[in-house]
């Protein structure tokens, strides 16, 4: 006998939105040979700059063992750097390179003019909505 639900499958839901919303960006992450890891760690180093390992892990929602794999790639590639943390020798830093600087600086329009129609599309209340209810909805299921 199956179980019935009263509401919605959430997560099922926000999954489909990811998957939908990265349906655009996907083929010019490809175009350029990244995966979608890859790109949340160059989108994390287009942001913040020069970023210590656990916060790349943290931001770009990549376990330890994946984002090892994922940072040797890169750096094989040519996309990013690694350093010793000047203030703690046990920590890493991860840079961006030239090339992988200019690489966000290429994809990032494509990513801001798909923003822009969700925008047109939805309109920048709703679009606004959006972001502050998936920001609070965060925050509440949030371990202290």
């Amino acid at each position: 006998m199956p179980t019935t639900f009263t509401h919605r499958n959430l997560p099922r839901l926000l999954l489909q939105a990811r998957e939908a919303v990265m349906a655009h960006t996907r083929p010019s992450l490809r175009e350029h040979q990244l995966s979608d890891q890859q790109w949340r760690v160059l989108r994390v180093l287009g942001e913040h700059g020069a970023v210590e390992t656990g916060r790349v892990a943290r931001e770009a929602f990549i376990l330890g063992p994946s984002l090892t794999g994922v940072l040797a790639r890169m750096e094989r590639d040519g996309l990013i750097v690694r350093s010793r943390d000047e203030q703690d020798a046990r920590r890493s830093v991860i840079e961006a390179t030239a090339a992988g600087r200019q690489l966000v600086k290429r994809l990032s329009s494509t990513v801001e003019a798909h923003y822009a129609w969700l925008e047109s599309s939805l309109g920048k209340n709703k679009l606004s909505q959006l972001y502050v209810l998936l920001d609070e909805l965060i925050a509440l299921e949030q371990p202290e």
